[in-house]
């Protein structure tokens, strides 16, 4: 999603949420698509800061999109103050893509009722440019480096990932026929590893029923209000496990395997956005908070505890 200066003034929920609207009419699904085609044969990370810091939530969405459509292989981008100060030229004729920043202004007010003076918090929510470093001339040379994809036997288990899944806590049993997660048993249920076509779709599953697991209450507690298989909750649950895959997968350079119900689940998501312009945002904070929380799980290295 590009920005220009002629572009009508529309506020930033209803921009985004008609992008990935306009995705899911197509039968896409805006978190699977920087896996299609030649771009999974790469390696997919997260969209990265100048300082390598990864973007969330929404902005990984916008950013993979954005990425996709001018078929951009790095993962870097960078506002053009940033890449001014780092002696970088955008390219003329060159157009900036749409991120997001959220936070919120803090006031205080006159409680009507006690006479007392109390903080309000008014969110709030902007928008502004980031260029992609192929967009850019003269920058340091390290930004224009490709990283190395590494090779991997697909068939076989990766010890590394069972570890990182165990590390959550959650019980995971291969059986059945079926993937899915049970609150009342806080369980993970897989079908056995030798059922899957190759490691990697075993992996995007589990990840995929992983942040399923993040909504227990001892956990997240996320609660849409579900009340029966197939509710509007339930649709709003599935689409954050959706996001939240696609945004570990990318974490941990696995690719995510596209499920046999995302048809099922179109025309719901397609109706949900439609009625609540801004879920697809409160979707994005929530996967992002999921993977956040399966990411802590893991042990902290030496670096990280100093």
């Amino acid at each position: 999603m590009n920005t220009t200066a002629s572009e009508p003034k529309c506020d930033v929920y209803t921009r985004v949420t008609n992008k990935i609207r306009a995705d899911l009419e197509q039968g896409e699904l805006t978190w699977m698509k920087p896996w299609s085609g030649e771009h999974a044969a790469g390696r997919i990370t997260r969209p990265l800061r100048a300082n390598g810091t990864p973007y969330q939530g929404i902005n990984i969405l916008l950013l993979w999109t954005s990425a996709l459509e001018q078929g951009f292989d790095s993962a870097t981008w960078m506002t053009l103050k940033h890449s001014n100060e780092l002696g970088g030229r955008v390219r003329k004729g060159e157009h900036g893509s749409l991120v997001v920043y959220a936070d919120a202004i803090r006031k205080t007010e006159t409680d009507q009722d006690t006479g007392e003076d109390v903080e309000v918090s008014i969110p709030f929510m902007k928008a502004y440019t980031v260029f992609n470093v192929e967009q850019i001339a003269d920058l340091p040379e390290r930004f224009y480096g490709k990283p190395e994809v590494p090779e991997v036997n697909p068939d076989e288990r990766d010890e590394m990932l069972d570890q990182y899944f165990k590390n959550t806590g959650v019980t995971i049993l291969e059986m059945g026929n079926r993937a899915s997660y049970s609150v009342a048993l806080d369980m993970i249920k897989m079908p056995p590893f030798v059922s899957f076509r190759d490691s990697e779709s075993f992996f995007s599953t589990l990840a995929h029923e992983a942040c399923h697991s993040t909504r227990h209450p001892t956990r997240l507690h996320r609660d849409f209000g579900r009340k029966q298989w197939g509710d509007e909750a339930y649709a709003k649950e599935e689409l954050v496990a959706e996001m939240g895959s696609a945004f570990l997968c990318a974490d941990l350079g696995i690719t995510p395997e596209t499920r046999e119900d995302h048809a099922a689940y179109i025309q719901s998501w397609i109706t949900l956005i439609k009625e609540e312009k801004r879920f697809i945002f409160t979707a994005a904070a929530h996967a992002q908070r999921a993977v956040e929380y399966l990411h802590n799980c893991q042990p902290k290295t030496a670096d990280q505890a100093a």
